[in-house]
């Protein structure tokens, strides 16, 4: 957990602690050995047990990697979504994943549903209909709080989702800070994953 010191005012240790965890982010090193421990840990949850839909993200960029796990996760008898994101109204929808040739590089470099497929309503899913959701994050903190790229996708989307689909935030060790500004529109995490660590955060009731 990184003790780097910070700005005091909120807007400028916001955008330190941000710039620091994109750096150790991609810094990290043996990524794929790393990241396919932590989903482990997501597949051993007891809520994922449990669960009959959930949303995985296609990883981007230093993100935890997710595209080498999601192969196996299509065979767990799971209902995967995978959401995607309408430049246009930078907004995040949600897709019915089932094989992952159905994915091609779209906005910002990111693994999303083929253009041809989006529409179709058997692939349309809504938020509520979600029974866990994992959530790829810039920095985390113990509470459960989390820093996106700055644009609220996820919190918008997230917003809207269930209360009792808990939200798993995925992280590299090195994204973890004490203690991240939060605003009110900022969706908390119910747990936060890492390599070697797992918290249990305040959830939407943050």
């Amino acid at each position: 957990m990184s003790d780097l010191p910070l700005p005091t005012d909120p807007q400028s240790r916001k955008a330190a602690i941000r710039e620091q965890a994109r750096k150790n982010r991609i810094a990290q090193k043996n990524k794929d050995e790393v990241s396919r421990l932590i989903c482990a840990k997501f597949t051993s949850l007891p809520a994922y047990i449990a669960a009959k839909t959930v949303m995985w993200y296609v990883d981007a960029g230093s993100e935890v990697r997710t595209r080498h796990t999601l192969p196996a996760a299509l065979g767990d008898g799971k209902k995967v979504i995978v959401p995607w994101c309408v430049v246009e109204t930078n907004q995040l929808e949600l897709f019915l994943l089932e094989d992952m040739s159905e994915l091609v590089e779209g906005a910002y470099k990111i693994m999303e549903p083929k253009a041809e497929l989006r529409d179709l309503p058997s692939k349309k899913v809504k938020s509520e209909e979600l029974d866990l959701v994992m959530v790829p994050g810039t920095a985390f903190d113990p509470r459960g709080g989390r820093m996106g790229q700055g644009k609220g996708y996820y919190d918008r989307l997230l917003s809207n989702t269930r209360n009792d689909a808990p939200l798993v935030g995925m992280a590299f060790d090195c994204q973890l800070f004490d203690e991240i500004p939060v605003a009110s529109h900022d969706v908390f995490m119910d747990i936060v994953l890492t390599e070697s660590r797992e918290f249990i955060g305040r959830g939407r009731k943050g």
